[in-house]
């Protein structure tokens, strides 16, 4: 697969990718590092970008090494996906309406966890 082919995932399946990485490593890692993990090739300063994208969403933490930084993972799979909707949620005006239009959308089983949660019971 060329370069351009890789350019043709979303963002967000690009992030999905590196974060897999990331915590499949368990370790500290570098772009190079990353970039030699991930299943399908991209360019080091590819990887290096989205690198410092989730650092600066603060989904990961860096630390210098080298010439440039090693980065660890501040959220699991669960926390990012909840990130996501937060922001979903945050990038409308009308907040009440893509609730509603959310929970309308829910199976019976997802709505009835959802009320238990906003309950205040654990999962």
């Amino acid at each position: 697969m060329s370069e351009s082919s890789a350019d043709r995932r979303s963002p967000g399946q690009l992030e999905a990718d590196v974060m897999a990485a990331l915590w499949a490593a368990g370790t500290p890692q570098t772009a190079g590092d990353i970039q030699h993990r991930l299943a399908r090739p991209l360019a080091r300063t590819t990887v290096a970008t989205i690198l410092a994208r989730l650092y600066t969403k603060g989904a990961a933490a860096r630390e210098r090494s080298g010439r440039g930084y090693a980065y660890t993972p501040l959220q699991d799979s669960y926390g990012l996906a909840a990130r996501r909707m937060h922001r979903e949620l945050q990038g409308d005006s009308d907040r009440a309406i893509v609730l509603a239009r959310f929970v309308d959308q829910l199976s019976a089983d997802d709505e009835l966890l959802l009320l238990s949660l906003l309950e205040g019971d654990a999962p």
